[in-house]
């Protein structure tokens, strides 16, 4: 199982990236799917979690209103697309997999132990 994220670079504050993470080994309507992210010296977080029904999303909320997840379950990929852009949001981006029950996925979306996949990363930086 691969999960291949791209899309990252270098963006001033208040511009736009769309990362991309191309799944190969699973498929990707049976899972949830996750982005997170660390920034140096800093823990994991959760940014944002899709079901696979793609009936709900959850933001955290230092992104809400800014950045949106889809999926497009005939190219296995999943996209994030970043607007308003802040400094802060500067980390590596990591896309991740679930496949917990809804239940399950719905109360703990946020936890890393809920992902059983995960990508390399890919790295974003926003200078000011």
């Amino acid at each position: 199982v691969q999960l291949q994220a791209s899309g990252g670079g270098l963006v001033q504050a208040g511009g736009s990236l769309r990362l991309s993470c191309a799944a190969s080994g699973i498929a990707i309507s049976g899972y949830h799917m996750g982005w997170f992210r660390q920034a140096p010296g800093k823990e994991r977080e959760f940014v944002v979690g899709h079901r696979r029904s793609a009936s709900n999303s959850f933001y955290a909320d230092t992104v809400k209103g800014r950045f949106t997840i889809s999926r497009d379950n005939a190219r296995n990929t999943v996209y994030l697309q970043m607007n308003s852009l802040k400094p802060e949001d500067t980390a590596v981006y990591y896309c991740a997999a679930s496949r917990r029950t809804t239940s399950d996925y719905n109360r703990n979306y946020g936890d890393t132990n809920v992902y059983v996949y995960w990508g390399q990363g890919t790295q974003v930086t926003v200078s000011s």
